[in-house]
């Protein structure tokens, strides 16, 4: 199939998972949302350590063997591809303080597709089509490394926030300060801007697609979250949005 085409395919893909997940309000059984009733279960951390796997290793094995020429945009993209998902795949779910947390294997197996799918395509841009340059004083270069920094700053503070709110052991409990004050998943808000910066460096299809997708995943996730958080604290602050601060 053509690699265009095929692109295209995945983005009406994810929009239609995007307005199923909001119009119907499906909340994904893992975490605060879990459930018993889909199925055979695993353990948060090994469910997350299987989910963000074939990212980490895809990508970066495809880009590397393929046979376009290596440039420094392959290099710039593959290290910070790698930078992210080696800390999501072998740090982050070993730090989680859920214990007792399991997840449905349904999920699991549908995260390992979605991180499959967007690991290969940008691999094999990378490895395959990709003969581009980047120029260190670009716009795209300067715009979309800021935004990939500053997203990441933003994804990885929150979570530390809550990690360490669990490490309390006193059940859930309304997070606060920084980005918490505004919205009540500063993450997810972090992960979007994270790979909106890296299509922008990118300039390919295949990175627009990612963030399309990390979009059409987190905002149903954040907006499900915010509606968790007012059901469950009756004096759970009015300002706050869901995702974007002062907007959704």
């Amino acid at each position: 199939m053509n690699f265009e085409l095929f692109n295209c395919i995945w983005i009406v893909v994810a929009l239609a998972t995007f307005l199923i997940l909001v119009v119907f309000k499906i909340r994904a059984p893992y975490g605060r949302h879990s459930k018993l009733t889909w199925g055979p279960v695993i353990s948060n951390k090994w469910g997350w350590f299987f989910m963000e796997l074939p990212a980490l290793i895809l990508m970066p094995v495809i880009a590397i063997l393929g046979s376009a020429p290596k440039t420094n945009l392959t290099y710039t993209l593959l290290l910070l591809w790698a930078f992210h998902y080696f800390f999501r795949t072998l740090i982050f779910p070993f730090q989680l303080k859920t214990s007792d947390k399991k997840m449905p294997l349904v999920i699991v197996g549908s995260a390992i597709l979605f991180n499959g799918v967007n690991g290969f395509l940008n691999g094999y841009f990378l490895g395959y089509l990709n003969t581009c340059s980047l120029d260190f004083t670009s716009i795209h270069f300067i715009v979309g490394c800021t935004l990939f920094v500053t997203g990441m700053f933003i994804n990885r503070n929150s979570d530390r926030k809550l990690i360490a709110l669990r490490e309390k052991q006193e059940g859930y409990q309304i997070p606060r300060g920084g980005l918490f004050d505004r919205v009540s998943c500063p993450n997810h808000l972090g992960e979007i801007i994270e790979w909106i910066g890296f299509a922008i460096l990118a300039w390919n299809l295949a990175a627009v697609t990612f963030a399309v997708w990390t979009f059409c995943n987190l905002i149903p996730r954040a907006l499900n979250h915010h509606a968790w958080y007012q059901e469950y604290f009756e004096d759970y602050p009015n300002q706050r949005k869901a995702v974007i601060p002062f907007i959704l």
